[in-house]
């Protein structure tokens, strides 16, 4: 992060972290209070090793992240991660990757914890640790359009979505924002989709591949997999840049996702202000976070082929084979 986009922060903060002179003690800046904070994020530290850098105690390193994060959840998260007011620029984007009516990509990552005090069972993923899951909706440019943060590692990404906001969005219909161009094919309204995976449900607005299929099918797979490309760029450079997701934290779980979302928000930051990523950060990154390889889950059950999504599914497969071939 540059000293413009840092003081640029500090200042968005400031009414929410400046704190009174006592006559005991002189309260941290708002500075030093986000400069600790940042630090945290930034690095796989522990607090005892953030305190020692700032010149504060282990304590006070860790009730300043807190307070940072929460005035960054409370101040920020709602402009920092929005959604787009046009979709037509949303539908360009990944348009250019081969998806028509593609609006946005799903996405899901998972930080390693310690183990929690409660529940610790309901906290082990299918890599064997315990994590805590992120799920993000991302643009063509990489950016964060919702964030839910904070399922326990064993909860499936089904079951991630469906108890998600995202999901309640989806399933009303208010997901994008207007601007697109209605779409029929075949007597079946196409509407704005999301890229998923496979381990996701098949609905009208969320896509998933129809797995180990030639021809038509294959096709549309394979630009599915290139419009999910944004969001799995844009997970790795949450972890190049934010460290902390990459380790175990050492941040109590009830208070992780506050950090998470906080991370989130500062990476919007960062690209929105065009801050420049070295690729040796994702690196080191994965070197990192090697121990705690992301869990890959199992694939939901197949949809039945008169569904709703499936029926959305083979008309924009069909639309994508009419337009290969104009």
């Amino acid at each position: 992060m540059s000293a413009g986009t840092f003081r640029a922060l500090c200042a968005e903060l400031a009414p929410a972290l400046r704190r009174q002179r006592t006559r005991m003690r002189l309260p941290l800046s708002v500075e030093k209070r986000v400069a600790i904070a940042l630090w945290k994020l930034a690095t796989a530290a522990c607090y005892r090793a953030v305190g020692a850098q700032f010149g504060v105690g282990r304590s006070t390193a860790g009730a300043v992240v807190l307070e940072v994060c929460r005035a960054i959840q409370r101040v920020l998260l709602r402009r920092a991660v929005a959604w787009p007011g046009d979709a037509r620029e949303l539908l360009a984007g990944f348009g250019a990757l081969g998806l028509p009516r593609c609006a946005g990509a799903l996405g899901l990552a998972h930080t390693p914890i310690q183990c929690p005090p409660r529940q610790a069972a309901d906290y082990i993923n299918a890599r064997g640790y315990y994590s805590m899951a992120l799920q993000v909706l991302v643009d063509h440019r990489g950016r964060f359009t919702h964030v839910s943060a904070g399922w326990p590692g064993k909860a499936h990404p089904a079951r991630v979505l469906r108890r998600s906001g995202l999901y309640r969005r989806g399933q009303q219909g208010a997901l994008f924002p207007a601007g697109a161009t209605p779409l029929r094919v075949g007597g079946v309204a196409v509407p704005l989709v999301v890229a998923g995976s496979a381990a996701h449900p098949l609905l009208p607005w969320l896509m998933t591949p129809f797995g180990e299929a030639a021809g038509a099918q294959g096709r549309f797979d394979a630009a599915l997999a290139r419009c999910r490309q944004p969001a799995e760029r844009a997970l790795a450079r949450l972890r190049g840049r934010w460290r902390c997701l990459t380790a175990r934290n050492d941040c109590a779980v009830d208070n992780l996702p506050r950090l998470v979302s906080a991370c989130c928000v500062l990476h919007n930051l960062c690209e929105r202000r065009g801050e420049p990523f070295d690729e040796a950060w994702a690196a080191e990154a994965q070197r990192l976070g090697a121990s705690f390889q992301q869990p890959e889950a199992r694939p939901e059950a197949p949809a039945e082929p008169t569904s709703p999504g499936a029926r959305v599914r083979d008309a924009l497969c069909a639309y994508m084979e009419s337009q290969a071939q104009h």
